[in-house]
């Protein structure tokens, strides 16, 4: 019995196809999509970072919030920033009523949760509730609500 070889040209486009496939693969896990490592570096460093909303709020000076929620791939990812997240939201959330600065920046960070959340549905989801529960500011006065409403608009556009 002989074994026939395929022919020249087939096998170059076998592995031309192949060698394709495989380029656009290793271009879908590339390292822009997974998280920034700003995204890990704390409460502390979210909070800094609120302080310049509504103007955009970038983490390390380029890595938006959204995109923190919107690369987080794993349970970890997610678990870690949402424990930082939430803290950030909860301490807001406690002087938020009476005070339109902390309301302001809630609302940027619930904001800018929505647009990554919209970006990463599934995992993030549950985050999202979570920061849209802390941002109830039931009894607040108008000027809080008006500056939550505001820190919202301002996340969800550039945060």
């Amino acid at each position: 019995m002989t074994r026939r070889m395929a022919p020249g040209w087939l096998v170059a486009r076998t592995s031309g196809a192949v060698l394709i496939t495989a380029v656009a693969l290793a271009g879908c896990s590339s390292e822009r999509d997974s998280m920034p490592a700003a995204c890990l570096d704390g409460p502390q460093a979210v909070g800094r970072a609120l302080e310049r909303a509504p103007a955009a709020v970038t983490l390390a000076g380029t890595t938006k919030l959204s995109t923190c929620i919107s690369r987080s791939r794993t349970d970890a990812e997610l678990q870690t920033l949402g424990s930082t997240l939430l803290g950030v939201a909860d301490g807001l959330s406690q002087r938020a009523a009476t005070d339109n600065v902390a309301a302001l920046r809630l609302g940027y960070l619930v904001g800018a949760t929505r647009r990554g959340v919209g970006a990463n549905p599934g995992l993030a989801t549950q985050l999202g509730r979570r920061l849209e529960q802390a941002a109830r500011l039931d009894g607040a006065s108008a000027g809080a609500r008006a500056a939550l409403r505001s820190g919202l608009r301002a996340g969800e556009g550039s945060g």
